[in-house]
């Protein structure tokens, strides 16, 4: 069961400030939330393998390849300034 005393701390420690009506209200919520999330710890688990993640995440790679590129003209064709084959931008820094 949540208190009032810890929805008053952890209001603190989030820097809330929250009035009397308010922490009744919230009191009632969080136990109605943790109450849900308890009823996890009814289920039977025993021959469940832990998990990261709850789908099949793996990395699909590719072999590397060299293909040929865009020719640096073409790259830079629409850029608004270029120099020395590099795209031109206004200087940030004194």
């Amino acid at each position: 069961m949540i208190t009032k005393e810890q929805v008053e701390h952890v209001a603190h420690l989030a820097r809330l400030e929250i009035g009397e009506d308010e922490i009744d209200d919230f009191t009632n919520k969080l136990d109605a939330i943790i109450g849900y999330a308890e009823q996890l710890n009814e289920l039977d688990t025993t021959n469940v393998e832990p998990t990261t993640h709850v789908i099949d995440i793996r990395n699909v790679l590719r072999e590397d390849e060299n293909k040929p590129s865009i020719e640096r003209e073409q790259a830079l064709g629409n850029a608004p300034e270029s120099e020395d084959g590099q795209v031109k931008v206004p200087s940030v820094l004194d």
